[in-house]
C-alpha cells in the first residue's frame, strides 16, 4: 500500500522547481540566503520570498541575486526592495507616525469611549415637575389599551 502511495505522488515533486545559482564566493551564497529569508513576499502575506512560489517572489529572488552580484551590501539590497515594495516586505518595519497611530487608535478608541460613558452618567438632565409625574409614553398607551377592553 505504501509503494502505491509513493508512486502515486512521485511524479508530483518533479513539478517543484530547483533554483541553481551560480555565486562569486561563499559570503555572496551566505547573504542571498539570508535576506531571502528575511525579506517578506508582498503577495503571500506571510511568507518569506524563500518560501513563496508567488511570481513576484521569483522575481524578488532574481533581483536580490542580481545586486549582490553587482556588489551590493545586504543594507542595500533591503533598501532597494523597501524603496520599491514598502515597509512591509521586511518583517521588523520602521517606527513611524502612522504605524504609532495604527498601534495607539484601538486604545485611544476604548479610553474615549469610557470617557464618554462616564461624562453622560454625570452630567444630570433637566427634568420639569410635570416630566417627574407624568407617566412615560409606552405606559400611557399600555394603559389606554387596558382600559378599552375594560369598558368592552
Amino acid at each position: 500500500m505504501k509503494k502505491w502511495l509513493v508512486l502515486l505522488l512521485l511524479p508530483a515533486f518533479g513539478w517543484a522547481a530547483i533554483e541553481t545559482h551560480q555565486f562569486d564566493n561563499a559570503q555572496q551564497e551566505a547573504d542571498y540566503r539570508s535576506l531571502i529569508q528575511e525579506l517578506r513576499c508582498p503577495q503571500c502575506q506571510n511568507n518569506n520570498i524563500a518560501d513563496s512560489n508567488a511570481t513576484i517572489a521569483t522575481d524578488m529572488r532574481y533581483k536580490t541575486l542580481e545586486l549582490l552580484k553587482q556588489g551590493k551590501s545586504k543594507d542595500e539590497v533591503v533598501h532597494y526592495m523597501v524603496e520599491r515594495y514598502g515597509n512591509f516586505v521586511t518583517y521588523d518595519p520602521p517606527l513611524t507616525p502612522a504605524t504609532v497611530l495604527l498601534w495607539l487608535m484601538p486604545l485611544l478608541l476604548i479610553v474615549g469611549g469610557f470617557w464618554l460613558i462616564r461624562r453622560k452618567k454625570a452630567v444630570p438632565q433637566a427634568v420639569s415637575s410635570e416630566q417627574k409625574f407624568a407617566k412615560p409614553l409606552d405606559q400611557q398607551r399600555l394603559d389606554h389599551i387596558l382600559n378599552d377592553k375594560d369598558s368592552e
